[in-house]
């Protein structure tokens, strides 16, 4: 390809570039620098906080020689003349902030200098920039010739405005997160031979803890400080082993592995703690942000708040396992409970079948209400009685089982034995109707299912409550 030669073809080169173009003089900034030099200045940063007026004096110095046509385009002017006979109102503001940047640059003999700005358009509208100037060749002494380009990012900045409000406004807690060092540290375990981060985190558990203190927090939103307590971001980056602790050390482990293992975006439940003390049921979502897979230095993790989710799911469980009026395992739970015993049987188990004497006749007497309250106070008594791993559930209306778990029958008779003393108790302590109660214990044999040993416990039950009717007629 040839080229157009002379000074016409650079003319149009510098008309008709697609970035603004300024062909300015700085000699006259030169003369003001040299004049101070005279008079012993050596710290113009010095000179500027106590003249900052410097700045001003300076700015109008620079004379724009000239302009090319995307600089009249992006400025709003119809006209070079224009724009150049009201530079006021495109150079003002926050531009004045980073000329002092430049004006330093200038005084330690840089010929170059790159920075980012506001100017106007001069209809007002303000045009985010990326300025660049240049001293040219030759015209290092005097800084008669500074070439200046003006790089529109105000598309740019609008975006990243946008970012930052979804960012900040977002109803989950968001953080940005460097994740670099933990990227470099498991490259030094590889390059020491270490295949299973796993293995070796079994063998060295203060490793999670040592990776952990390796995260770097860049970033979180409002939502983050609302959701922990926090009064601002060093107050919560200051506090991080209040927030994470405990179990969490678990979770960071599984996440480590992930990570180890490829893994650069996961989901886990788990816990974190509000600078209150208070514990909070989260989700966290963990993502490499893409562009940063090789060296893990972005990274966003999203916490949100499921702790009124989980009471929901812990209280329908419990509604679904327990006897809402004494609070005891149900008999879905019971039959569950035999069922798993079954399929991983180890004898011996014991089954106690527990019935309310007189029950009925206490409804038709008192009302049932008076009955509910007997069925509560036996309630009672087998919470004082049971140990843990003993398990009481209310399987009919006046009707109770005790499944023991590796407990033979002397256990299950000594068992008996003491519920009845509570029931002795229990009765002192409130006014009729007496409660009393029959029951029946059978232990399994390898030969029996758990099916017939709550039957034969049943049966033992009934002999137990045929018993008790005849001493009473006796009586």
């Amino acid at each position: 390809m040839s080229y157009k030669p002379g000074e016409e073809y650079l003319i149009t080169l510098f008309e008709y570039a697609p970035i603004s173009l300024w062909e300015q003089d700085f000699s006259g900034i030169k003369v003001l620098f040299d004049g101070l030099k005279q008079q012993g200045i050596q710290s113009l940063a010095s000179y500027l906080d106590e003249r900052p007026e410097f700045v001003d004096q300076c700015m109008k110095e620079i004379k724009s020689v000239n302009i090319n046509l995307r600089t009249m385009s992006m400025l709003g002017a119809s006209s070079k003349e224009e724009l150049l006979a009201h530079l006021d109102q495109v150079f003002r503001d926050g531009m004045r902030h980073h000329f002092r940047e430049e004006l330093l640059a200038l005084w330690q003999g840089d010929v170059n200098w790159s920075g980012e700005g506001v100017n106007y358009t001069l209809q007002g509208e303000p045009v985010h920039i990326i300025l660049h100037w240049r001293i040219l060749p030759d015209y290092e002494k005097n800084w008669e010739r500074v070439l200046v380009t003006l790089e529109d990012i105000t598309a740019r900045k609008t975006a990243e405005r946008r970012l930052r409000s979804l960012f900040e406004a977002s109803p989950i807690s968001l953080w940005e997160e460097d994740y670099s060092a933990i990227k470099s540290f498991f490259d030094a375990l590889r390059a020491k031979g270490i295949t299973s981060l796993e293995s070796y985190l079994e063998d060295h558990p203060e490793t999670a803890l040592y990776c952990a203190s390796l995260i770097k927090v860049l970033d979180v939103n409002q939502k983050t400080l609302d959701l922990f307590g926090a009064k601002s971001k060093e107050d919560l980056i200051g506090n991080l082993d209040k927030i994470f602790r405990d179990e969490m050390g678990n979770h960071f482990s599984k996440e480590l592995i992930d990570l180890w293992n490829g893994n650069l975006s996961y989901e886990r439940e788990g816990i974190n703690y509000s600078l209150t003390g208070d514990p909070i049921n989260i989700q966290l979502n963990f993502r490499v942000m893409p562009g940063y897979e090789h060296n893990f230095g972005w990274v966003l993790v999203s916490i949100q708040d499921v702790t009124a989710r989980k009471k929901a799911e812990e209280y329908l469980l419990y509604l679904g396992t327990h006897d809402v009026m004494t609070g005891l395992y149900n008999r879905a739970y019971f039959e569950e409970t035999i069922l798993k015993l079954e399929a991983r049987r180890k004898d011996p188990i014991s089954i106690i079948i527990l019935d309310l004497n007189y029950l009925k006749r206490v409804n038709d007497t008192y009302g049932h209400s008076t009955g509910d309250k007997l069925i509560r106070r036996i309630a009672e008594v087998l919470n004082a009685a049971l140990t843990p791993g003993q398990v009481a559930a209310r399987i009919g209306g006046d009707e109770f089982s005790i499944v023991l778990p590796g407990d033979d029958e002397e256990t299950a008779t000594e068992l008996i034995k003491q519920i009845q003393e509570l029931v002795h108790l229990n009765n002192k302590y409130y006014r009729e109707p007496e409660l009393s109660v029959s029951m029946g214990a059978y232990t399994s044999t390898p030969d029996l299912s758990l099916a017939k040993v709550i039957s034969l416990a049943d049966d033992a039950m009934y002999r137990s409550k045929g018993e008790h009717h005849r001493r009473r007629r006796d009586e």
